[in-house]
Order: C-alpha cells, then sequence, then structure tokens
C-alpha cells in the first residue's frame, strides 16, 4: 500500500487496561508512526484514511501454538473425546499421513483467512505433514504470504514412524529454516511432537540445529501424565530436564501446554524465558481433569494462549479467566486481570518482537503495525481512563478492520482480495477427499 494508513478519531488501548479517546493512529511502512490527537493529524494527498468513529484500536492478536491444519483433519467431537489420548493420536497420525502439500495449503488458506477475521495477527503452527514437510512447510508460507499473516511455523516430527521418517521430518524442517530465515512475515522454526514420541538421536539433532541456525523450537510440554510416565520409564528423566539437556528451551521456544509440569520445572521454564503457551479450554476438553496451570503460576513464567487449532483465542481467554479467578478467591494470585494481559499481550509480544526484531504487542509509535479495530466504542470508569474489563468484553465484539505489517487485511470484517467462502468451500472440499481415501468417519 502506497502512501500513509491513518486510523482517524479511535479510541487507543493499552495493554496496562487505560484507554485514550480521540486520536489518531499513523501507520507507514510496516510500523506505527505516531499515535497523538486526532485534531493534529491532516489528511495528506495520497493517504488511506479510515474513520474509526471512537472505535477502539488494539494491538493485534498471537496465537502462541495453533495447528493450523491437523485440527481441521480430526474435529473434536463427543465422541472422538470420550476415546482414550493414544486411541485418539492413533487416529491423527493415520490421517495426517495421508496429508499431501496440496491439501496442506488448501486447509492453510481457510484457517489463516478465520483467523484473520478474528483478530489474529500472527500464529505459531505446529504442522505434522509426514509424507511431505519440506513442501508442505513451503505452502503454508505462501499461504501467509498471500493472505498477510505473520507466521512461525515448524514441523511436528517424531520418531514414531522410525529413524528415517524422523530424519526426513528433521531435514526437511532444517532445510525449509535456512531458506525462509528474514522473510518479513514468516519466521520458520523447529520442531517436534512431543518427549514421549521423539527418541534421543532426533533431540540432539534438533538442539544442535537450534544452536546452529540461531531459531526457536515448538513443541508438546507435559501434554498428559501419560506423556510424563512415558518419559520417565524409557529415560529415567522429568519432561523438563530431559529436554534442558539436548538445549531445547530458551528465548524463541514455544512449549504447548504444560499441565504434567511441578513447581521445580515451573522454575527452569521461568529462568530459560521459553514462552508456555497455555491452552486450557482445549486441556478441558481434551484431557480428564484438564484445565488446570497453577504449576506454572509459581514463578514469573512468559505465558501466552494457543488455540491447538480448536475454536478462537477468546475462548480459550474465557476458560483461563475462568482457572484465575478461582485460584484468586483461594488466595494464590493477587491480580486476574493483569494475568488475562499478560497472557494475551504481554507474553506473545515478547515472543513476537524476539522473532521481528522491533516491538510490538503495543499501540504505540515505532512499534509493528500489527492493529486491529473493533466494533466496539469503551465507556472509561474513570477520568485515568481504565478499563480492566475491557479485555473480557471483546470476546463478543466482532474485528472490523486488521491490519499486519502496515497492509489492510480485513476490511469491515471482509477479507481484502480473497473470498473467505471460496476458502471454506475448498477445505471443505479437501477434507471430503482426505477422509475418502482414509476410509474413516469425520468423527
Amino acid at each position: 500500500m502506497e502512501g500513509r494508513l491513518l486510523l482517524k478519531d479511535c479510541a487507543i488501548f493499552s495493554p496496562d487496561g487505560r484507554v485514550k479517546d480521540h486520536m489518531a493512529v499513523v501507520v507507514d511502512g510496516g510500523k506505527i508512526a505516531a499515535v497523538v490527537p486526532d485534531g493534529e493529524v491532516p489528511v495528506r494527498p495520497g493517504d488511506w484514511s479510515a474513520a474509526c468513529e471512537g472505535r477502539l484500536v488494539a494491538p493485534g492478536l498471537v496465537d502462541c501454538h495453533t495447528h493450523l491444519v491437523n485440527a481441521q483433519v480430526l474435529p473434536q467431537s463427543g465422541e472422538l473425546l470420550l476415546r482414550p489420548a493414544r486411541a485418539r493420536h492413533a487416529l491423527q497420525r493415520r490421517l495426517d499421513e495421508l496429508l499431501t502439500a496440496s491439501d496442506v495449503e488448501a486447509l492453510t488458506a481457510f484457517a489463516v483467512g478465520k483467523a484473520l477475521r478474528a483478530g489474529v495477527t500472527m500464529a505459531v503452527e505446529h504442522l505434522h505433514c509426514p509424507a511431505e514437510p519440506g513442501p508442505a512447510l513451503e505452502a503454508q508460507a505462501r499461504v501467509a504470504e498471500r493472505l498477510g499473516m505473520r507466521l512461525s511455523n515448524s514441523h511436528a516430527t517424531n520418531s514414531l514412524g522410525g529413524e528415517e521418517a524422523a530424519t526426513r521430518g528433521f531435514e526437511a524442517n532444517a532445510a525449509y529454516v535456512k531458506a525462509r530465515r528474514g522473510h518479513p512475515l514468516v519466521r520458520p522454526s523447529l520442531g517436534f511432537h512431543a518427549s514421549f514420541s521423539s527418541e534421543d538421536a532426533l533431540l540432539r539433532r534438533i538442539g544442535l540445529a537450534r544452536e546452529e541456525l540461531g531459531v526457536g523450537v515448538t513443541f508438546h510440554l507435559a501434554e498428559t501424565e501419560d506423556d510424563l510416565t512415558s518419559t520417565f520409564s524409557r529415560h529415567g528423566r522429568r519432561i523438563v530436564p530431559r529436554l534442558e539437556g539436548f538445549g531445547l528451551l530458551g528465548p524463541g521456544v514455544v512449549a504447548a501446554h504444560a499441565r504434567a509440569v511441578d513447581r521445580s520445572e515451573s522454575e527452569r521454564l521461568s529462568r530459560s524465558r521459553t514462552l508456555i503457551a497455555l491452552g486450557p479450554r482445549f486441556s478441558l476438553l481434551a484431557e480428564t481433569g484438564g484445565g488446570g496451570f497453577e504449576a506454572v503460576l509459581a514463578h514469573q513464567n512468559l505465558l501466552g494462549l494457543g488455540t491447538s487449532g480448536t475454536g478462537l483465542l477468546w475462548g480459550e481467554l474465557i476458560c483461563a479467566f475462568t482457572g484465575i479467578i478461582q485460584i484468586a478467591r483461594a488466595g494464590r494470585l493477587l491480580d486476574p486481570d493483569g494475568f488475562v494481559a499478560q497472557i494475551l499481550f504481554g507474553g506473545p509480544a515478547e515472543l513476537c518482537s524476539l522473532l521481528y526484531g522491533a516491538p510490538s504487542g503495543t499501540v504505540e509509535a515505532g512499534a509493528l503495525a500489527d492493529l486491529v479495530v473493533y466494533d466496539h466504542v469503551p465507556a472509561q470508569e474513570d477520568a485515568s481512563g481504565l478499563t480492566p474489563h475491557l479485555l473480557m468484553q471483546l470476546g463478543s465484539v466482532r474485528p472490523s478492520w486488521v491490519i499486519v505489517d502496515g497492509r489492510v487485511v480485513v476490511r469491515e470484517g471482509q477479507l481484502l482480495g480473497h473470498d473467505y467462502m471460496e476458502l471454506a468451500r475448498a477445505a471443505a472440499r479437501t477434507l471430503e477427499s482426505l477422509w475418502k481415501r482414509a476410509n474413516v468417519p469425520a468423527s
């Protein structure tokens, strides 16, 4: 887009809970150039001016752990969720093994379009496409470029199919990282599935490659007690110390779930600045007694929210908020509103800033121009502009405009340059073909 983008007469949301109204945001060259009172910004020839009419402007959302493709391949249902975890995982693997790069491209396009319309400007994708890992990762990168979303994707390589398949998945992922490093929107990482499904040889190679390439790693961390039990019985160590020994914790690393960790492991994670991607709604549905995350609150961990590809971030936030209120009522958490802001903006912003080398997660001059304009005019509680209730309100509000890297990708709720319903139809055709090839029911 040539010229500046001006968001006129808007209310600016800050993650500390404050709102300033009658403001203007000037976007130029992928960054926020200025945030000033509305009357101080005249419209110049060549500018694109959007009249917000008091609507709220907030930082874009980051889905810190998602399965854009694989969650569509095996959608959740009551019948599925009542099966044992290992049975669900076996069925997921069976379907994943049939995925092609073209399947991945169609399913990713629909998932990215859906996420953008929900205000997500960056996703940490954990893909599993063992038949074509390299081409599938590249297909996702093309979709991110075309639709305009920030993407950090990796392959969920595992050792369950043998050493040869694990080596193929790792090498394809590493080659993709080398090819895409420094891309404006796509910042790939290395990946593996989980501790229980990964042999030492695979983890050692990923740890060495992480050090050589200077990139992050994405994986499931202690998602279930079964993961913990299996790891300890086979390797004689708990999961966090095992992964730490291979150099798989640290800045840029995204560890999803972290349900079966103790307080000493929480402290190790905190010291390493590994981002823990919580998915309380997903955990509550997927596992018996799921949804708990109190152990990771014992230390100043870097936390974010992830959907695992099911539902929207707001659903995860509501579930997290419910759990946090219960913990706060027991006197074990003093600031539930601050926690909500931390997992929705604070931790994700630190990850995004690390990957893209610029401030993010705030509507301030110099920050990345990843912004959402909501169809909501906020009411302020007092002259200070404090609105601690606002985050929980936004879950029921439609994003009107979505801007990524200074580019408008959603305008008045519609994708720009793309037919959302056509993306949905293409994804449906892809799933029908896949389920037919697999000869299994969708549920």
